[in-house]
């Protein structure tokens, strides 16, 4: 399986772990681990805005700077995606149980432009 593949389908598609799982017939956890390994790499090596070679989006900061520089229009969206459970003993173990689907999930938000695409997903907290 290929980890950055897996990676990027996911932050694109927001496809749940398990879905993903059944996609590339592996175990769900193998999928949670490469995402865990994967993204903070893809994050420090910033997001890159389409049509603009060179610039990278690390933060937020960056994000809202380019928006006012540009005059982008922002556009934020969140999603939740089911996790396995934390193990017991673990700070913060019921912080990962949403309230709204009644799982234990992780919350991103993806941050985009007016025409759809994807300008920065490092936004990530438990349930």
């Amino acid at each position: 399986m290929d980890r950055l593949l897996v990676t990027l389908v996911h932050l694109r598609l927001g496809l749940p772990h398990a879905a993903l799982a059944e996609l590339y017939v592996v175990d769900r956890s193998t999928i949670s681990n490469a995402l865990r390994e994967v993204r903070p790499l893809l994050a420090a090596r910033g997001f890159a805005v389409p049509d603009r070679p060179g610039i990278r989006l690390r933060t937020l900061e960056d994000l809202f700077a380019y928006g006012d520089a540009e005059g982008v229009e922002l556009r934020i969206d969140g999603t939740e995606v089911q996790v396995r459970r934390p193990k017991a003993g673990r700070p913060r173990r019921k912080a990962f149980v949403s309230s709204k689907k009644k799982q234990n999930t992780i919350k991103t938000t993806p941050f985009g432009d007016g025409q759809g695409r994807t300008l920065f997903s490092g936004v990530v907290r438990p349930g």
